[in-house]
């Protein structure tokens, strides 16, 4: 899996105020959720732009207010690959996260805000990653047409085992016939869709149509 390198300043100051002037600046608010729960009370000192989420009374959640520049984050959201974030906190630590959520202006498009989650060695993600099929399929060369179903599966895996794209080969996929999740494995991966949801098929087009049916009556027995 790439990394893409990004670059974050503390923000101490949160609100619908702070929040608009940021973005008069060209700036991004953005928020890192620590991925491992804390032990409350919370006796560790926490750093600039950093607070604590409480979960339940017993557990909370560092959480790391932060803003990025809009031409920072640019490559990372308009392009069809998937990035897991090599992010440096200003004044502060490195850390490796992946986008948990994010907000655009409808009409724009313009990324209003970015919530990461931090990630780490030990700890499996969640994420969805790029297909890429490979091979042509049987079907295609009888004349049907190949239809993606699906264009990225979402996986579970330790961030280091997680692959750029998921490579599906379709050699055999037959006319008429699909490819669904259940029949995918991919090695240290756990897939998160649904077994029957169809990630590809092979349909069958007027032209196929037209040659099978020849095919069938001079394969039927005589009478």
């Amino acid at each position: 899996m790439k990394f893409y390198q990004l670059e974050a300043s503390p923000r101490e100051a949160i609100g619908k105020k702070a929040v608009k002037a940021l973005r008069k600046e060209g700036l991004v608010p953005v928020v890192l959720y620590g991925q491992a729960p804390v032990n409350l009370p919370f006796n560790g000192t926490l750093a600039k732009g950093e607070s604590l989420i409480d979960l339940d009374g017993k557990k909370g959640v560092v959480v790391t207010n932060l803003s990025v520049s809009t031409d920072s984050i640019r490559k990372l959201f308009y392009t069809p690959e998937v990035y897991l974030v090599d992010l440096t906190i200003k004044g502060g630590r490195k850390t490796k996260a992946i986008i948990k959520a994010f907000q655009t202006q409808p009409v724009s498009d313009e990324i209003l805000h970015i919530d990461f989650l931090e990630i780490f060695d030990d700890k499996p993600i969640e994420i969805a990653v790029p297909i890429a099929l490979e091979g042509h399929s049987e079907g295609v060369k009888a004349g049907g047409k190949l239809s993606l179903e699906m264009r990225k599966l979402r996986v579970k895996g330790y961030y280091k085992d997680i692959p750029e794209k998921l490579v599906i080969d379709i050699s055999n996929l037959g006319l008429g016939k699909t490819i669904q999740v259940g029949a995918l494995s991919f090695d240290k991966l756990e897939l998160l869709n649904a077994k029957n949801a169809v990630v590809c098929g092979v349909k069958l087009t007027r032209a196929a149509r037209g040659t099978a049916a020849p095919a069938a009556a001079t394969a039927a027995p005589a009478n």
